[in-house]
């Protein structure tokens, strides 16, 4: 509670406050420990401190005590925490600020919606008030915004007068004996008051939907837009500052990495040829029963990059490698970089299609490979290694100077949401940051054993080479299948030892499927997609922390890998945290508004990444490198702006969100199948499960459809888990069809497939199947509504056909509804459809109900 001071001769304990002289400003970071020390302090009863800083300005705590088990049974129903709340485990708190301007009720009504729609753009903001709820509409200024009476729940409340009801009020305008309350009216509840310091604006919040932090910053940012009402209405709604310039350089530091990166920008090629100089008879590569020495693989890459030159590869050019998983893969990259040119790794598995794209499209001049079938393209020639070992042969292997750091070290091709593949252009001193800085917080060293699991032509693959080989350990490749086949794979890791496991969440879905208690990795990195932590519980309970370090990196293909890191732990997995962590040591992040502006902790907004890993940009796409890769407003350098959603929390840590894009929308809702995947995934039985949104016709919307898989515990039944769903998800968020399956489809880069899951849904059309079941003629109401849904969904229906199994949705539940109704029957919710999504079972239901 931001105040006046209070007297200096103020007895410390006055009236149950303890007041206490804080020897720094307001702004300090001393200040900033003291509060959250006090916020987070359990109370037995009510609890007021008073903090005074050295700039005249004090903060009034108070802080009420838990709800007991009795209080919470007449608490009222608690409402859905705002997207932006970040709930914490805290207690309720309430603090107040003095103002030094005044308003009607309009224009504090008008400020709180303009605030609350920067906080969320997606969401009307309505305001609950002792008048009744209110919104205001979106207009072109401040002053053209006007509050109008809402119908829609409030999340948050702004109330007038003075809410200490002429209860006593101690010297220096601090409440004598006033208790704050233990449920808000509203989630974020905000009063407009006098009392004898003046003008004040109080702020009551529950800690389960608004965290403290959250609460304050909001009330600041309310205060700052409110003055902006009232002295400049004309300003532009959407211009409207909510972060003063010191808040924006607290917000832009935020986003930066807990400690400095210590690292000298080389080529990979000088770096790797420290390693061969400090270990050069250390295995460096395992691939079967075989096994490279770092001085044979140094050898063998020289005698390759010799006979690309003889082929006619110079400095800068891009070479292809399309080669299995192999110690000779390894070998054919780094042979690249000796040549001094570019790798560009495609995948063998690759449609022909794709492979002919990417030659083209990089200007291959070489691509190494062994594949009979890749593609001729003009201008481009394929050789094998042995071929290139002749080159080098007949040619004689000589010296090749090393690349410089900022030259491109490789060009990876990731899927864009549009249109074909693009290149990612990286150079190397990228990827010697990268390594610098995991280098030292993960112990990183020669004794270490690392996988390679992941295809060359996804980027992970390039954390896990050159991450292995950089740092001197020994690096273990993964074939194809065996990448594929659980115990296999785990057999692999057991035998050679392995202590640093790189994995994608879906891949590592299918290790937990089988015994790994005998895996001894000291460290698990996980990248490439979203992770679900509650899917570790089952690897703590054979891993402890102790043991194993377990560590979730959220990273971009354009930003060089990795970008953040969290450690995870049981109680962050318990917690279903959404936290990717800090930045790396050298990288940077900020969320930023779709007018690139700073948003506040808590509020979601596209990541950018700046710093160290930031690319070059895309390969021959001009356009579209201006786009996203752009400058950087806060270091003078260049941004990525990643188009993933997310928020940075007060401490300064990430919550990936997903896409931007990644939101559906059917039949008018918008869709995060997120969002319907972690309601899957709460239940006990299932152990992974994917959602997907598929559409049978486009002109008619009825037919786009949510389809989830699920992979089952042995003891898991499918129909319970719909009833579950069923019982948490909205009807419109409900999947049509919940299909098990033995096992998720992977791509070659280790991420879920929807390419591959198995169709389901609705059987072939009218005339081509029988009914399943018969209705007798006697029962009318079975006949009637085997008529409806044969009608309606298309295809025959028998007494036990599942409504969702033959294609139905909730537009399809709607026209069924109607078509009873018109019959003079009972309506039927798409809930009850759930539950009952037979003929039989939905006939013995309604009849239930009808007594």
């Amino acid at each position: 509670m931001r105040v006046r001071p209070a007297s200096s001769q103020e007895p410390t304990g006055r009236q149950g406050l303890w007041i206490e002289d804080v020897p720094v400003p307001s702004t300090d970071p001393l200040a900033e420990r003291r509060r959250a020390t006090e916020l987070a302090r359990p109370a037995r009863g009510p609890r007021r401190v008073l903090l005074r800083y050295a700039d005249g300005l004090s903060d009034l705590i108070v802080v009420a005590p838990r709800r007991g088990p009795d209080r919470a049974a007449a608490a009222p129903a608690p409402a859905p925490a705002p997207a932006w709340g970040m709930a914490d485990d805290g207690p309720d708190t309430t603090f107040a600020v003095s103002l030094d301007h005044e308003g009607d009720e309009a224009s504090w009504l008008t400020a709180f919606a303009v605030t609350l729609r920067r906080y969320d753009p997606e969401t009307l903001p309505v305001i609950g008030t002792d008048e009744g709820h209110f919104t205001v509409e979106p207009a072109a200024t401040l002053g053209e915004s006007k509050p109008s009476p809402a119908s829609d729940p409030a999340l948050a409340g702004l109330l007038f007068g003075n809410p200490l009801d002429d209860r006593e009020v101690g010297a220096g305008g601090v409440e004598g004996d006033y208790v704050p309350c233990l449920a808000p009216p509203f989630p974020l509840t905000v009063s407009v008051f006098r009392d004898s310091g003046g003008l004040r604006l109080r702020c009551d919040h529950r800690s389960s939907h608004v965290s403290a932090e959250v609460a304050a910053q909001f009330v600041r940012h309310l205060v700052h837009v409110h003055r902006q009402v009232l002295h400049a209405p004309q300003t532009r709604v959407d211009e409207v500052e909510l972060l003063d310039e010191a808040e924006r350089t607290r917000t832009a530091a935020l986003g930066q990495p807990p400690r400095p990166v210590a690292t000298t920008p080389m080529s990979v090629v000088e770096a790797f040829a420290r390693v061969v100089a400090a270990s050069a008879d250390r295995i460096a590569v395992t691939d079967g029963e075989a096994g490279l020495t770092y001085r044979e693989l140094d050898e063998q890459a020289v005698r390759l990059a010799s006979g690309l030159r003889a082929l006619g590869v110079n400095g800068g050019d891009r070479v292809g490698v399309c080669l299995e998983r192999s110690a000779e893969l390894v070998v054919t990259q780094l042979a690249v970089l000796k040549a001094g040119a570019t790798y560009v790794p495609v995948d063998p598995a690759y449609p022909a299609d794709r492979l002919a794209h990417t030659a083209r499209d990089a200007e291959l001049g070489v691509v190494v490979t062994r594949l009979p079938e890749f593609p001729a393209v003009a201008g481009c020639v394929q050789v094998t290694p042995d071929e290139l070992f002749d080159e080098a042969a007949a040619a004689g292997v000589t010296s090749l100077p090393p690349p410089s750091p900022d030259d491109p070290a490789y060009v990876i091709y990731t899927s864009g949401s549009t249109g074909r593949p693009k290149g990612v252009v990286v150079p190397h001193r990228n990827v010697i940051a990268l390594i610098d800085a995991t280098r030292d917080e993960y112990a990183l060293t020669g004794a270490d054993v690392w996988t390679w699991f992941h295809s060359s032509a996804f980027d992970f693959s390039v954390w896990e080479i050159w991450g292995c080989l950089l740092t001197g350990a020994r690096l273990v490749v993964v074939p194809y299948f065996v990448s594929r086949e659980p115990e296999r794979f785990r057999d692999l890791l057991v035998t050679e030892k392995v202590t640093v496991l790189s994995q994608t969440p879906s891949a590592f879905a299918q290790l937990l499927e089988v015994d790994h208690t005998e895996v001894g990795v000291r460290v698990v990195v996980f990248g490439g997609e979203p992770l679900d932590a509650r899917v570790l519980l089952r690897w703590f309970d054979r891993h402890p922390e102790s043991a194993c370090r377990v560590v979730n990196m959220f990273g971009i293909t354009e930003t060089t890998v990795h970008v953040t890191e969290q450690t995870l732990t049981r109680k962050l997995a318990l917690a279903t945290t959404r936290s990717v962590g800090r930045a790396l040591p050298g990288w940077h992040v900020y969320v930023l508004d779709r007018y690139g502006r700073l948003l506040p902790p808590g509020v979601a907004g596209e990541i950018c990444v700046g710093g160290a890993g930031v690319a070059l940009g895309y390969l021959g796409q001009e356009e579209l490198t201006a786009q996203r890769f752009v400058p950087d407003p806060f270091t003078g350098g260049t941004m990525y702006r990643s188009g993933d959603l997310g928020r940075l929390r007060p401490d300064g840590r990430l919550e990936h969100l997903g896409r931007i894009d990644s939101q559906v929308k059917i039949r008018g809702f918008r869709i995060e199948l997120d969002e319907i995947r972690s309601v899957l995934l709460e239940d006990p039985g299932v152990r992974t499960a994917a959602v997907v949104v598929r559409r049978d016709d486009l002109v008619d919307a009825a037919t786009a459809r949510i389809d989830a898989y699920v992979v089952l515990s042995p003891e898991a039944d499918p129909t319970t888990i719909r009833e579950r769903a069923a019982g948490l998800l909205p009807d419109y968020m409900l999947p049509a069809t919940i299909a098990p399956v033995d096992t998720l489809p992977l791509t070659s880069n280790g991420k879920l497939d929807t390419t591959r899951l198995p169709p389901v849904g609705r059987p072939p059309a009218p005339g081509n199947t029988a009914p399943s079941g018969t209705a007798t003629a006697t029962d009318n109401l079975t006949a009637t509504l085997t008529e409806i849904w044969s009608d309606i969904l298309g295809v025959p229906a028998g007494p036990d056909d599942d409504f969702f199994e033959l294609g139905g949705n909730s537009l399809f539940a709607v026209r069924i509804t109607a078509a009873l109704r018109a019959r003079g029957l009972p309506p039927l919710r798409l809930r009850e459809l759930y539950r009952h999504p037979t003929i039989r079972e939905t006939v013995a239901s309604l009849r239930s109900a009808d007594g």
